[in-house]
């Protein structure tokens, strides 16, 4: 007779199922290739949560914080993926996932998807654009020079800028430029030289080398440190066919550390040739204006004006004289046309004037209030009026009235 059958829990059943698929040495460190879909990133813990799926099958997974930092680029959906883990089941569900330690771009190296991701979310934030970039001075009292101490660039980069304009002075600042700590170490070498303002440029680089050893010049901190620095920075990394995010960043990009401190400044002996001839120039052009000054001076002096001042003085009085006399006869003349247009407008008034009425025998009535009488209505017998004549006035009495009839 068969015994009573066993029954499990949930948990002991997903336990024992997992425990199942961790004893699998071949589920411990597996391969999988893949196209991502349903990615989720948790800023807050860290953790990538995804599914990877083929033409057929998909497959959930997670990469947890501390895997997830090591990336060099930010996975997103559609991404053929190339990842390194194991399988095991999460207890709480039942479900069997895909637990990733590594992963890689199938078809192009982490390295490259992080450049081209980088690049292309800096390039939509403007920090490419041409409008940014800033002038370099063209006679620098310092330089700053950020670089490895140990590497030929630092030694190529003084060298030519000693030989070229010994003028200036070099302020280096000597950091990491390959490796773990190198990208935080150059930012804030950046970062110094704004806040100290002891630069009029910046010089960052270094030699060649391969992909990897550039990298700290790929890093979003230091592409950022080289947009916010307000000192015109030249990005000098690598060899001419190398290209990093801060050559796209920087105000200009120099092909090589060397090259850099070619553009940087300008060459001492070239300038001191050029103030040399034009000194030259400048002499030749003076002595020919004073030369052409003494001729023109000799010409004044030689002249009959200047020989004879006087007589320029006894022409000019005579022009006086004339001019005196076209004077006077003008103002005899407006003053006689004044004289005959007042003596005109005189006779006009006077034949219009009430005075003239009056030498006539005419005379004109007032009223007790000082108003002109026209007429006898509205007059009082015994009401006193005015008379004016032509040399006198009379105060009279009205007597009667004798109205006119028609």
């Amino acid at each position: 007779m068969m015994g009573s059958p066993v029954v499990l829990s949930i948990t002991q059943l997903n336990t024992y199922i997992k425990s199942l698929f961790d004893g699998d040495t071949r589920l411990n460190h597996v391969f999988v290739s893949g196209e991502i879909s349903n990615f989720t990133n948790h800023y807050k813990s860290g953790h990538f949560y995804l599914s990877l799926k083929d033409d057929k099958c998909v497959i959930r997974a997670v990469m947890f914080a501390q895997s997830a930092r090591r990336l060099r680029f930010l996975p997103k959906d559609g991404m053929k993926v190339i990842v390194r883990g194991r399988v095991s089941v999460y207890e709480a569900t039942g479900q069997y996932q895909l637990y990733i330690d590594d992963m890689q771009p199938d078809g192009l190296g982490a390295l490259n998807m992080a450049f081209e991701q980088l690049k292309a979310k800096l390039d939509a934030e403007g920090l490419f654009s041409a409008q940014r970039k800033k002038p370099l001075p063209k006679f620098p009292k310092r330089i700053g020079v950020i670089t490895s101490p140990t590497g030929a660039a630092v030694h190529d980069i003084t060298t030519i800028l000693a030989r070229r304009y010994p003028l200036a002075e070099i302020v280096f600042c000597p950091v990491l430029v390959q490796g773990e700590g190198a990208a935080p170490q150059l930012a804030a070498a950046l970062e110094r030289f704004n806040r100290l303002s002891c630069a009029d440029m910046i010089i960052l680089g270094r030699g060649g080398g391969s992909l990897e050893d550039l990298w700290p010049f790929n890093e979003e901190c230091v592409a950022r440190a080289v947009a916010a620095s307000d000192i015109p920075v030249i990005s000098a990394v690598g060899h001419e066919t190398d290209f990093t995010i801060c050559d796209f960043v920087a105000d200009l990009r120099a092909p090589t550390p060397s090259a850099a401190a070619e553009l940087a400044v300008p060459d001492a002996a070239e300038l001191k040739a050029f103030i040399s001839g034009s000194a030259v120039r400048l002499k030749e052009c003076m002595e020919y204006q004073l030369a052409d000054s003494k001729r023109r001076l000799d010409a004044l002096t030689s002249s009959y004006t200047f020989r004879r001042p006087q007589n320029l003085v006894e022409l000019e009085r005579i022009r006086t004289d004339q001019l005196y006399e076209r004077l006077r006869v003008c103002i005899s003349q407006k003053a006689a046309e004044a004289k005959l247009e007042l003596r005109t407008a005189s006779g006009k008034l006077n034949a219009l004037s009430p005075l003239a009425t009056l030498s006539r025998g005419y005379t004109i009535t007032y009223d007790h209030q000082g108003h002109i009488v026209s007429e006898i209505s509205g007059m009082q017998t015994g009401e006193q009026i005015s008379v004016l004549l032509k040399d006198g006035k009379l105060h009279c009495l009205v007597e009667g009235m004798e109205v006119k009839h028609e």
